[in-house]
C-alpha cells in the first residue's frame, strides 16, 4: 500500500460517522437559525442571507438527491421484479405489501382523529389569531388551493402515463412506477436470451446509482445545516405560540407513531427489537427529518434495507420505491389531527360517519400525496372541501407546516423500512420452508459488505 493511500485510509478511519456529521449539522443550523431569527427578526439582510446562500445550498443537495429517485425507482424496481421471475411470487409480495401498506397508514390516521378528539386543540385558538393567520397567510393559501385537483375516475385513469419520459420529467411517481411495473412484467415473459442484456444495462445503471447516492450523501452534513438554517431564521415564535396546542398534539401524534406504533410492528412481524430498529436507521431518520421528502429520501432509505438490515435486493427494489408514493403514514396522521383541528376552529361539527369519510380520504389521498416538501397541503384542502369546512382555513396552517413536514416525513420512510423488514421475513421463510434468520437479526456489517459483481449489488451478510 503506498503512503498517500494509507494516509486517506487513516483519515477516512479518524471522520466521524455519517449520522454524526448530519446530527452535527442539523444541530449547528438550528442553533444558528434560531439565534438568527432572534437577533435579526424583519431585518432584510437576514432575508437575502437566506434566500442567496442557505436556501441554494440546501437546494443543491436536495437537487442532488432528487436527481437520482427516477433512475434508482426505474433501475431497482425492474430488477425486483425479474428477479422475482415467478408471476405468483410477484403477487404473493405485491398483496401483501400493499396490504402492510394499508394496515399501517390506517392505524395512522385512526391514531391521528383519536387524539384530535380527546385533545381538540382548535378550541385553545381565539377568533383574533385565526383573523390575523387568515390574512397573512390567505395569498399563499390561495396558490395551494390552485394546486389542489380533484380525486376520481381522472386520477386513477392518470396513474396511466401516455408518456412514461414526460411523467419522469414531471416528478409523476405513480406513472413511473406502473410504467416499470409493466416494463417489468414484460421482461419476465420473453425468452431470457432477449431479455439479458436489457437486465445487464440495468443492473449497470443500478451500481452507478450506488455510487451517486455516496456522492450526493457526502453533501449531507452541510446541506443539512443549510435546510435547517432556513427554516428556524424565518420561523417565528409567535406564530408557533399561536398555535402550539395544534403542534404539540400533531407533534405527540407522531411521536407515538414513530416510537410506539412502527417498532411495535416491527418487533412483532420482523422481529426487530426496537433498540436494533432505531440504531440502525438513525442516518435515515435525519436524512428524512431534514429534508421533508419521502423521494429524496428514497436512496438512503434503500441504503439502509439493504446495507444495514440485510433486506435482500429485490424486496427492498420492488418494497421500498413503492412505499415511497404509496406509504405515507405521518402524513395520514398529520391529514387527520389537521382536518379535525380546522374544524373546531370554524365550528363544524363533524359525526363518526363524517370522520370516517375523513379516515377513508386520508388514506387516499396520502397515497395520492407527492413525496415532496409540502406535497400533501393541496390534497388536504380537498377534503377539507368534502366536510364542509372552509377550504381557505389550510392558511392557518401554513405557518407552521414547514417544521410539521419535516416530523411527518420521519415516520413516512421509517414505515416503509419496517414494511420491507416484514415482507423479507415472509419471503425468506416461503423460499425455506421453516424458520430462517430475520433481516433485523443479521449481524450488522461494519463495513457493509455490498460488493458489485457483473454490475449487480449482491448482499453478503457478513460473519
Amino acid at each position: 500500500m503506498t503512503e498517500p493511500e494509507a494516509g486517506g485510509r487513516e483519515a477516512a478511519r479518524r471522520r466521524a460517522p455519517l449520522h454524526v456529521q448530519i446530527l452535527g449539522g442539523l444541530l449547528v443550523g438550528a442553533v444558528a437559525g434560531i439565534a438568527s431569527n432572534r437577533l435579526w427578526t424583519g431585518d432584510p439582510r437576514l432575508d437575502r442571507f437566506v434566500e442567496l446562500v442557505a436556501q441554494p445550498i440546501g437546494q443543491v443537495f436536495l437537487r442532488m438527491l432528487f436527481m437520482i429517485v427516477i433512475p434508482l425507482v426505474v433501475t431497482s424496481l425492474a430488477l425486483g421484479i425479474a428477479g422475482l421471475g415467478d408471476a405468483r411470487r410477484l403477487g404473493r409480495i405485491g398483496g401483501r405489501t400493499l396490504g402492510l401498506f394499508l394496515l399501517t397508514t390506517a392505524a395512522a390516521a385512526l391514531l391521528g382523529l383519536t387524539l384530535a378528539n380527546l385533545v381538540e386543540p382548535g378550541a385553545a385558538l381565539d377568533a383574533g389569531t385565526r383573523a390575523r393567520l387568515l390574512a397573512e397567510y390567505g395569498e399563499e393559501a390561495g396558490t395551494r388551493l390552485g394546486a389542489a385537483g380533484t380525486f376520481g375516475v381522472e386520477t386513477l385513469v392518470g396513474i396511466v402515463p401516455r408518456n412514461p419520459v414526460d411523467a419522469a420529467a414531471r416528478g409523476d411517481m405513480l406513472g413511473v412506477i406502473f410504467f416499470t411495473l409493466v416494463f417489468a412484467i414484460g421482461l419476465t415473459r420473453i425468452p431470457a436470451g432477449a431479455a439479458a442484456p436489457v437486465i445487464r444495462v440495468l443492473e449497470g445503471v443500478g451500481a452507478a446509482v450506488a455510487e451517486m447516492i455516496g456522492l450526493a450523501m457526502r453533501l449531507a452534513p452541510l446541506g443539512v445545516a443549510a435546510l435547517i438554517f432556513a427554516v428556524t431564521a424565518r420561523f417565528g415564535f409567535e406564530l408557533l405560540a399561536s398555535l402550539g396546542a395544534y403542534v404539540a398534539v400533531v407533534l405527540l401524534g407522531l411521536a407515538i407513531h414513530q416510537f410506539v406504533v412502527i417498532p411495535t410492528f416491527a418487533r412483532v412481524f420482523a422481529g426487530v427489537g426496537p433498540v436494533e430498529f432505531f440504531r440502525r436507521s438513525r442516518v435515515l431518520m435525519l436524512t428524512a427529518f431534514s429534508t421533508s421528502s419521502s423521494n429524496a429520501t428514497l436512496p438512503t432509505t434503500m441504503r439502509t434495507a439493504q446495507d444495514r438490515f440485510g433486506v435482500p435486493p429485490t424486496v427492498a427494489g420492488f418494497v421500498l420505491p413503492l412505499g415511497a408514493t404509496l406509504n405515507m403514514n405521518g402524513t395520514a396522521l398529520f391529514e387527520g389531527m389537521t382536518v379535525l383541528f380546522l374544524a373546531q376552529v370554524f365550528g363544524v361539527d363533524l359525526s363518526l360517519t363524517a370522520q370516517g369519510v375523513v379516515v377513508l380520504m386520508t388514506i387516499l389521498t396520502a397515497i395520492g400525496a407527492a413525496g415532496v416538501p409540502g406535497g400533501s397541503i393541496p390534497l388536504l384542502a380537498m377534503v377539507l372541501v368534502m366536510v364542509g369546512i372552509p377550504a381557505e382555513g389550510i392558511a392557518i396552517i401554513l405557518g407552521v407546516d414547514r417544521l410539521l413536514d419535516m416530523c411527518r416525513t420521519v415516520p413516512n420512510v421509517t414505515g416503509d423500512l419496517a414494511v420491507s423488514l416484514v415482507v423479507a421475513r415472509a419471503e425468506s421463510r416461503a423460499a425455506s420452508g421453516e424458520q430462517v434468520p430475520l433481516p433485523g437479526a443479521w449481524p450488522e456489517r461494519a463495513p457493509a459488505t455490498v460488493e458489485a459483481t457483473g454490475g449487480v449489488l449482491v448482499n453478503r451478510i457478513g460473519s
